[in-house]
């Protein structure tokens, strides 16, 4: 491993931490505008739209400050990866059938006005932040993490 990797490690894991915390907060406290983001993409049955629109955010809560601290952080970025490609995928489909909706991955979502849309913008963000999930799981150890994990880590 190069001595500057566990640096590159620790800013991977705030804002990749950061943004899943943020996110999952400004959802958290309101629930019904989550499942209403939900709903917007029109993937899944109406059943399951509440039930995903009200714990997505806390999930995102528990990965976020897993990956501040430090802790689990391979299994962190590896959830964090596979919320990434879910919302890639998502956003994606959206794009693909036409649907004018804001993503709602920081709040709000839903219908908007045509040409409202930021599908590109959304789609290399949510890139960005999967390649430093992919980061943390191929150097998960970093400055300042709760728990250091050197069992298991592939060096380069």
């Amino acid at each position: 491993m190069k001595a500057w990797f566990p640096w590159v490690s620790l800013v991977a894991r705030l804002v990749l931490g950061g943004v899943m915390l943020v996110a999952g907060a400004l959802k958290v406290t309101d629930p019904e505008t989550a499942a209403q983001a939900v709903r917007a993409y029109e993937l899944l049955p109406s059943s399951l739209v509440q039930p995903v629109g009200w714990g997505l955010p806390f999930l995102e809560i528990a990965i976020g400050l897993l990956l501040i601290v430090g802790f689990g952080v391979r299994a962190s970025a590896v959830a964090a990866g596979v919320f990434m490609i879910v919302f890639i995928v998502a956003v994606s489909s959206a794009w693909a059938r036409g649907l004018s909706i804001d993503c709602g991955c920081f709040g709000g979502g839903g219908q908007v006005a045509a040409g409202q849309t930021n599908y590109l913008q959304e789609i290399l963000r949510d890139i960005g932040l999967l390649a430093l999930a992919v980061w943390l799981w191929w150097q998960p150890v970093s400055k300042f993490a709760v728990v250091s994990e050197p069992q298991g880590v592939i060096a380069s």
